[in-house]
Order: C-alpha cells, then sequence, then structure tokens
C-alpha cells in the first residue's frame, strides 16, 4: 500500500480527530449569490445545510423524498435496527449527546438524535419533504443543473449536493415466484408500523446486517422463525451494557469524560478497520467464541464462516447464536428455488409455509447517485460514466459533473461514516469558498486527477487481503471493482481532504 500522509508528515499523528472545525464566514456583500440544492436530509445532509449557513451560504434547499428527516434511520425501523459503531463516535463532532442509553444505539434513538439536531440548529426551514428527486441535469449553456421532482416541479441550481450515499436503492433477490406470497411480504427498509408478529410463522430470507439484528426480537414473538441463509458469516460479540445514570451524568457534566470515550472508540476503530493479519487472527477467534453458544454440532457448522473475516461486512451481535437453540428457530441452508403463494420452496423440493415473509437483503450499495438519472458535461450520463463501476476524487467529485459533489460516495465507506461526512462536507465548502475567491461559475475535477486517484485507491485495496477473498458481498460493482470501501484510515482520509490544489479542476469564470 502506498505511504499514508501521516507518514508523509502532511497531518499532525497527534491531531484531535473529535471535532471538525466550524467553516469561516468568507462571504461577502459581493461574492457570487448560489443556489445550492442538497439532496437527501440524512445525516449528510443535515451537517450540509449546517455548515452551508455557517459559512454564509443562505440560498440552500434541502430535497427529501420522505416525510422526515433522519435517513437510513427513518427507513431502517425494523425490531432490533441498531448502529454498528458506538454511538459517541457516531455522531456529530458539534453536537455531542451525554444521554445515550447504551453504546450502540438503537434505530429510534438515532432517529430522535437528529431530529433534535435539526431542530436545535433550526435547520427544518431549509427542508422540503414529499420530494422524490428523478433528475439532475447539467445545461451547458447557462451553466447550471435543473433537478427534476416526480411530482413534475423543477428547482434550478448552481450547485448541487447529493447526499443519499450508499443504502438508497432497496436490493431484492432473484428468485422466482418473488411477488406470489399471499401473506404480507416486504423488504425490512420498508418494515410496517402497525406490523404484530405475535404467533405467526415468519421466514427470513437473508442472513447478512439486517437479518442479524432483526431475527432475535421476532423470535421471541413468533411461533414459528425460519431463517434461509445462503452463506455463513462472521458475528462477533457485541458488549452493549446499558450506561448507567451515574455514567450518563458524568458524561453531561465533564465533556472530557465524554470526549475521552469518543477518542477511545476512534483509537479501536482506526485500529481494526484496515483487516491487518493480526487483527483477522483475533476477530475470527472472537466470532468462533461467539459461535459456541450454538448448541446443535450441524447448526453450528452451517453457521461456521468458511471465507475470512473482512471478506464481508463485519457485523457484531451476543443474541444471534444463542437464538437457534430455541425450538421455534430453523435455519435453513439449502437454496431457494421459488417462491409460491404459501411459502418458500427449496432446492432439495421441501415447501416452507409462512404466515409473513420478510426479505433483508439490504440495499443496492454499489449505485450511489446513479439510482439517480443525472446528465452532465457534453450530454455525458453518470450510468455511463460509471459503467464499470462508480469512481470519484475523495468520494464527492466525477469529472464530467461540475459543481456536483457526493457525500458517502464511492469508496469513502470505513470507520464512523458521520465522521467522513463531515470531512467531506468541509471539503466541499472549502471548494465553493474557492469558487468564490476566483469569482468561477463553475469546477470540474481534472478526469486524469480522478484517474489517477482511482487507480492508486484500487491499488490500495488490492493490499487488503481480507476483501480479495471470494466473497458475495456487496462492495463490488457487477464488474468486480471494490467501489465502496476506503482502504485507509479515517485520520488518512481526513489528511486528504485538507488538500484541495485548485489546478486539480477544469473551471469557468462568472459572466
Amino acid at each position: 500500500m502506498t505511504m499514508t500522509a501521516v507518514e508523509r508528515g502532511e497531518i499532525d499523528p497527534e491531531f484531535d480527530p473529535t471535532t471538525i472545525p466550524t467553516p469561516t464566514d468568507e462571504r461577502t456583500a459581493d461574492s457570487p449569490r448560489r443556489r445550492i440544492v442538497v439532496i437527501g436530509a440524512g445525516p449528510g445532509g443535515i451537517i450540509t445545510a449546517l455548515r452551508l449557513r455557517q459559512a454564509g451560504y443562505e440560498d440552500v434547499t434541502v430535497l427529501e423524498r420522505a416525510e422526515g428527516v433522519g435517513g437510513t434511520w427513518l427507513r431502517n425501523r425494523y425490531p432490533g435496527a441498531a448502529c454498528d459503531i458506538q454511538a459517541h463516535l457516531y455522531s456529530f463532532s458539534f453536537a455531542p449527546n451525554p444521554n445515550w442509553s447504551r453504546p450502540y444505539a438503537e434505530q429510534p434513538e438515532l432517529l430522535a438524535y437528529f431530529n433534535r439536531v435539526v431542530d436545535e440548529f433550526d435547520l427544518r426551514s431549509k427542508m422540503r419533504f414529499g420530494m422524490n428527486v428523478t433528475a439532475v441535469d447539467w445545461d451547458d449553456d447557462t451553466a447550471q443543473w435543473r433537478v427534476s421532482i416526480a411530482s413534475g416541479e423543477h428547482i434550478d441550481a448552481d450547485v448541487v449536493i447529493s447526499g443519499i450515499g450508499m443504502f438508497n436503492d432497496l436490493s431484492f433477490p432473484d428468485i422466482d415466484g418473488l411477488d406470489s406470497f399471499a401473506g404480507p411480504s416486504f423488504h425490512t427498509a420498508q418494515w410496517p408500523a402497525d406490523l404484530d408478529l405475535a404467533g405467526l410463522r415468519v421466514g427470513v430470507i437473508g442472513s447478512a446486517a439486517s437479518a442479524v439484528q432483526l431475527v432475535p426480537p421476532v423470535a421471541e414473538v413468533a411461533s414459528q422463525l425460519t431463517v434461509f441463509q445462503r452463506s455463513p458469516q462472521w458475528i462477533l460479540p457485541k458488549i452493549d451494557e446499558p450506561f448507567t445514570d451515574e455514567q450518563r451524568a458524568s458524561f453531561a457534566a465533564e465533556p472530557e469524560a465524554r470526549l475521552a470515550v469518543r477518542r477511545l472508540l476512534w483509537d479501536r476503530v482506526e485500529g481494526a478497520i484496515l483487516f491487518s493479519p493480526d487483527s483477522v487472527k483475533i476477530a475470527e477467534a472472537a466470532g468462533l467464541w461467539n459461535l459456541e453458544a450454538v448448541e446443535a454440532p450441524e447448526t453450528r457448522r452451517q453457521l461456521t464462516p468458511t471465507t475470512p473475516y473482512g471478506c464481508q461486512r463485519p457485523l457484531t451481535a451476543s443474541n444471534y447464536y444463542p437464538m437457534f437453540n430455541r425450538p421455534n428457530v430453523e435455519l435453513v441452508t439449502d437454496a431457494i428455488a421459488s417462491v409460491v403463494p404459501e411459502g418458500v420452496i427449496t432446492e432439495d423440493g421441501h415447501r416452507h409455509d409462512f404466515d409473513v415473509l420478510v426479505i433483508a437483503t439490504g440495499f443496492a450499495a454499489t449505485k450511489y447517485l446513479s439510482s439517480i438519472e443525472v446528465t452532465g458535461r457534453d450530454g455525458q450520463r453518470l450510468v455511463d460514466t460509471w459503467n464499470d463501476g462508480a469512481q470519484a476524487w475523495l468520494g464527492i467529485a466525477t469529472s464530467g459533473f461540475p459543481n456536483l459533489f457526493q457525500l458517502y460516495g464511492p469508496n469513502t465507506n470505513n470507520g464512523s461514516i458521520i465522521y467522513m461526512l463531515e470531512c467531506q462536507v468541509d471539503l466541499i465548502i472549502r471548494s465553493l469558498q474557492m469558487m468564490d475567491a476566483k469569482r468561477l461559475a463553475w469546477i470540474d475535477v481534472r478526469s486524469e486527477v480522478m484517474s489517477d486517484y482511482n487507480n492508486a485507491i484500487q491499488r490500495d485495496i488490492e493490499g487488503i487481503d481480507a476483501w480479495m477473498a471470494s466473497c458475495h458481498n456487496y462492495y463490488r460493482s457487477p464488474s468486480g471493482r471494490v467501489v465502496t470501501q476506503w482502504p485507509h484510515t479515517m485520520a488518512e482520509y481526513r489528511a486528504r481532504s485538507l488538500n484541495l490544489d485548485d489546478d486539480d479542476w477544469d473551471r469557468a469564470l462568472l459572466m
């Protein structure tokens, strides 16, 4: 792998990772007025709306297709939904929460946190809900974007910032008859608000991140739960004892106590996200220890991973494996042949009958912004540009699409996404300030800059053995290119995001 920015001396190895500075408002009366549209009111859209206002940009509209803020934490409300990064690190540096109930916050608490931040900083007035963006088109003559809404409305913008990230389009398995099931059938991200599973027979297709969280609470109420597993996952123990009243009081009264927890979490995450041979060995030992909770030898064998730790998304749960000791829980590893009105038929010919069928197969994580029809300079379509897999410079800018910035874009997935988002928004703000200082109508990252950057990123990804193993995972685009993962630490991303070179951009002056 290439030398890191810390090793090159480009960042102080002792820098404080807990805070991203508030942007400086450098705008003056004669600064260019820029109409800015932000797509999505998830964590990325929230931090963008705030930082833009703090930097003096007032003509900002956040478009959200749902009826509220929170993004993935608004959509994913299935039982047991929780973050896989501890909340004291998975939270905005400028909006600490000393009152987290437990280390790994669950969906209701996370959604409440993001709503509190929006209201505390008075951001809701910048947001328009029920606005499903269907297309974004660049006009070369006017040097502006036209944002199209499903309702037929159009909004013109000088700058567009996409906050839709990775978890936008749902992923469904390619199974014959999937729509033929007679009872309630839905994706985990479409969980019905009034659903009561008590006494019902429930089938769950999938055994990765959402399923591992979902099925233990379902097993407690369902008369029968069947989990269909394609491949076993590494699931490490989850240390998630609720915080005591004394701990929360300490976090509230003594900010340094809370910051100490954040720094400790930072160090732990930074030390694990690159999957060194030693860390993989330790993780696999912990996973096998966790697996010992399964009493039946054959079930334990079926749940034992056959690929290295890190090859698939790392998971943590202490209640998943013991669940298979319950008499009302069955693990099925035979491939699914079809879905019929009564339930699921596996390739051995057996029919599994259910009252409810849950699809726990996650998101089309490699599509990013191409889930919307985006057209850039000279009629260039983003979906064609990304034919070999999504690419962007530092995950935020793709050549050929001026004044279009992305959050949680290609190859930025690692560590705490909230911290990564703060770095990305800070870089976008400084890019806009560079445009203002030079009185530029638009900037567009040079194709050779983006190409060199992405080639280097792919080489660095190849140096992480766990990601190179043969797995079915969401890291890879159909071409086989790894387009989700950031192959360095969060500190390295911060270091690179601080280096904004105006020679890296094509540009045009304001008329």
